[in-house]
């Protein structure tokens, strides 16, 4: 299946090739058609010719509240439907159409009947007048941002634009009749081939889509039956090919589908993120009927489920990928990434995080899947995976704990079943695991709960809950802990304890929040209820300000923060990470941020605005620096049983390799009496030279003709480094 090439999926990035030039032939403040209806609107005000007898004539845009519109409409207005009639001069002359839209909450877009763009909105066809928006959105151009883009290409034009009178027609839609504002703002522009001008020229805000020939990152490209919008939710059916020609080569997007390609089907997904201009998307690899299709994708487990996450208020671009590599530096499952550019339905949508879903499966969460019928003896014992989470994005209620969220807070704690979920469960595993965190919850709650047999540790894997900590505080993780937090349990016979984890969602972390202290690198999110807890939900539950308490548990902790500190969370490694994510992202990351202009622009709840993508890395690096320096002075408890000089690691980064100069050796470890030196191929002796802990080396490589050198580490006298440098020149 891997080899198989389809080319119609890359039909449409040949047209806009041939552009010369945009203009617009459809203005938000022109002369509309509209009404606030109250009733049900005839199915064919979306057609050209519709009679609109009894509809306003008013000037883009509509809406209320934010004072951006033209004509306002009354305050708690349910929807708004416009209609605007427009002649097209020649359809061969236009290679592209593009609609930019701002609205206020969510909206369906038609062209001479056929949609071509929504959002929030989740049935099908036309949305009845008073259907309320599945989420909150807000406009974006009062502020000074941009609107929504959504590209049509010449196959959308050939089969549904007409020469003459053609109709643009949006329906916007409120999220509640309590709703301060709505806002419907749309546009249309024309790809045009020839040097004609036959419109008008587009306004100074306007970027033209962005055309994806070529990336250094595997690219996906996937189609919609019909190109049909993907709701949030159900899952449509699409095609999915992935180019992906390996570490090191550029992927073209005219290359064979050599990584994947088959059916899949697509939903949006997010919670708070749901209502950014850039869509997250689960999906599933399926067979052609419809049935799942476990695949390996990038040489991971095999699986069907699989997630592009999009990251958009993060600027970064690597909030998660960073993370969830810690997790699994750690000796974690954390969900492997891998970052690459996506095109939807003919339009590039920028830079996404393909990766694994949580769930029971091999080669990810480690525990063994239970049967319906898993209810008596060890079978009922695992493996469950719960969480602590919103419930905005469908997720239901299992049971909440006896006890309160962490004080000052008194809101509740509540546990959703996450796999096997609410809807596939037997009762009695229900049950069964809300018996056990309940009993853990008790323990760790009581006044034996520092005993290692009365306590809480007979309940849990200590290990876990400490680098889940250490996880959430390195990264200060706003939603740490009371969101997003996963917990999974083994079956008896292989433990049967409950384990903290995997790590989930931290786009809002690494300084990326500006409530709550989210920005701050001082303080521990554990206290989080200190600063921002009430009697609602989503506060801290009280298992992390009660573990601290225990000295056991805080000699683990410090004693696992030095050892890391020495190795995946040294600064060096940390940084070297970040850089060369940065230099990995460079082009495709110009590429995104003219798709999705927000550089200089607030994105909730960006800390920092930083004006070019550079400025976003280096927040992240400063920001990192501080917060581990914090860490070290503050850490809870004292490791002096460690013998840190026994454990002799070594990391170093050679870069660049190959090289037609000097090329730059960095260390991070912990090495008592270490020397580096560098032969070339000869085995001549070109340096030599003592290092120590963090010590950085240039080494000069002036020789005249390219080769190979070796640099070959020490540690006292036993060899603990052997690694190549290619020189080119």
């Amino acid at each position: 299946m891997k080899w198989l090439t389809i080319f119609f999926l890359s039909f449409s990035f040949s047209a806009q090739c041939q552009i010369d030039h945009w203009e617009t032939v459809v203005f938000e403040t022109d002369l509309w058609d509209y009404i606030v209806p109250s009733s049900n609107v005839n199915t064919n005000w979306v057609n050209t010719g519709f009679n609109t007898t009894g509809w306003s004539t008013g000037s883009g845009g509509f809406g209320y509240g934010d004072g951006d519109d033209n004509t306002v409409i009354p305050n708690g207005s349910t929807s708004c439907f416009q209609r605007i009639e427009f002649n097209i001069v020649d359809t061969s002359d236009i290679e592209a159409l593009c609609f930019n839209i701002d609205y206020d909450d969510s909206f369906i877009a038609y062209l001479n009947g056929v949609e071509i763009a929504r959002d929030l909105l989740s049935s099908s066809g036309q949305a009845a007048w008073n259907d309320w928006s599945t989420g909150l959105h807000e406009a974006q151009m009062y502020q000074g941002n941009y609107p929504n883009q959504y590209s049509l290409d010449k196959s959308f034009i050939a089969a549904n634009i007409l020469n003459g009178i053609n109709c643009l027609a949006v329906q916007v839609h409120n999220e509640s009749n309590t709703s301060s504002d709505l806002s419907s703002r749309p546009f249309l522009h024309l790809g045009i081939k020839s040097t004609s001008s036959n419109y008008a020229p587009t306004p100074t805000w306007f970027i033209p889509p962005v055309v994806l020939t070529e990336s250094n990152l595997p690219i996906v490209v996937i189609n919609t039956v019909n190109s049909v919008n993907i709701p949030n939710e159900p899952k449509v059916a699409g095609m999915m090919g992935i180019i992906n020609n390996g570490d090191g080569n550029m992927n073209y997007i005219t290359d064979p589908y050599n990584e994947y390609y088959g059916h899949i089907g697509i939903e949006t997904r997010g919670s708070s993120s749901g209502g950014f201009a850039k869509k997250a998307y689960g999906l599933e690899t399926r067979l052609a009927d419809s049935s799942n299709l476990n695949t390996s994708i990038f040489n991971w487990p095999a699986d069907n489920d699989w997630i592009l996450y999009a990251p958009y208020s993060d600027k970064s671009l690597i909030r998660n990928v960073l993370t969830y590599k810690i997790g699994r530096d750690m000796g974690r499952y954390a969900p492997r990434t891998q970052l690459c550019e996506v095109v939807l339905n003919g339009d590039y949508i920028g830079v996404y995080v393909f990766m694994e879903k949580i769930k029971v499966n091999p080669g990810r969460v480690a525990v063994d899947k239970m049967n319906y019928s898993d209810t008596v003896s060890n079978q009922l014992t695992g493996g469950y995976i719960v969480k602590i989470d919103k419930t905005t994005s469908g997720g239901i209620i299992s049971w909440t704990s006896p006890y309160a969220a962490a004080a000052p807070a008194t809101g509740p704690i509540s546990y959703q079943l996450h796999d096997p979920a609410i809807d596939t469960i037997n009762p009695a595993q229900e049950a069964y695991i809300e018996n056990y965190i309940t009993e853990f919850e008790t323990a760790l709650q009581g006044p034996n709960f520092t005993d290692p047999a009365l306590g809480y540790q007979p309940y849990i894997d200590m290990g876990s809950f400490v680098d889940f900590m250490i996880a959430n505080e390195i990264s200060k993780n706003v939603d740490g802990y009371r969101i997003s937090t996963f917990y999974h349990k083994q079956h008896i016979s292989d433990g049967g304890l409950l384990h903290a984890g995997p790590l989930w969602d931290f786009n809002l972390a690494w300084g990326n929040a500006n409530y709550c202290e989210g920005g701050l690198t001082t303080g521990w999110e554990i206290y989080f209820n200190d600063v921002c807890g009430g009697g609602g939900a989503l506060n801290n539950p009280f298992h992390w300000n009660r573990l601290v308490q225990d000295p056991e548990f805080t000699h683990a902790l410090n004693c696992r923060w030095l050892e890391l500190r020495l190795s995946s969370l040294h600064e060096d490694t940390l940084m070297d990470y970040i850089d060369n994510l940065h230099t990995y992202l460079a082009d495709a990351a110009d590429r995104n941020f003219t798709k999705w202009p927000v550089l200089g622009t607030y994105l909730w709840p960006n800390n920092f605005v930083g004006n070019t993508y550079t400025e976003e890395i280096d927040y992240l690096k400063t920001w990192t620096m501080d917060r581990l320096t914090w860490l070290d002075a503050n850490m809870f408890g004292s490791c002096t049983d460690l013998n840190l000089a026994a454990q002799t690691k070594v990391e170093y980064a050679i870069y660049p390799n190959p090289t037609d100069g000097n090329t730059t050796i960095r260390f991070s470890s912990n090495l008592e009496n270490g020397k580096i030196e560098v032969f070339d191929i000869s085995g001549k002796l070109i340096y030599s030279g003592e290092i120590v802990l963090s010590n950085q080396k240039e080494i000069s490589l002036n020789e005249n003709q390219p080769g190979m050198y070796f640099v070959r580490i020490f540690n006292n006298s036993e060899l603990i480094g052997n690694e190549k440098i290619i020189k080119t020149k």
